[in-house]
């Protein structure tokens, strides 16, 4: 396995961050000055994109792995090695995600707590109702991490 902060060419992994993320201007909207990272074993498998929020704190943008490879430790690989990558030079790293049990036990279990809520943060910046499963996503759940 191996792991690539990726310069040129970002909107190639288009297809694996609207997986994430389904609205392409909403990735428009930080991927730009994001850090994007690769991770492949044998070929892709996830991406993710961090962004500086100050020069303390960095968020987790989007976190992605095709749906073939989920739960074989991909996403949890991803967030560890960024975790590390960016520890000298931030204090705290942020994720926001919609209401999801499953999604935010994931978070817990790398070491992310609550941080706070934005809510209808999807209804309002979104063009169509956003959906995880059966469950609307309407608030954007903040969870941080001490690095």
């Amino acid at each position: 396995m191996r792991i690539v902060k990726v310069i040129e060419n970002k909107k190639h992994f288009l297809d694996l961050l609207l997986l994430a993320d389904e609205q392409e201007n909403m990735i428009d909207k930080y991927l730009p000055a994001g850090d994007l990272f690769a991770l492949y074993d044998d070929d892709l498998k996830s991406v993710c994109v961090v962004v500086m929020i100050d020069d303390e704190t960095c968020e987790l943008k989007n976190i992605a792995t095709y749906p073939k490879f989920q739960g074989k430790g991909y996403g949890r690989a991803l967030i560890h090695f960024i975790s590390d990558f960016y520890k000298n030079g931030c204090k705290t790293m942020l994720v926001g995600t919609g209401e999801t049990p499953a999604i935010l036990s994931f978070y817990n279990s790398c070491g992310f707590e609550m941080s706070h809520r934005v809510k209808n943060f999807f209804t309002d910046n979104y063009d169509h109702p956003m959906f995880d499963g059966d469950i609307q996503l309407v608030d954007m759940i903040y969870l941080k991490k001490d690095l």
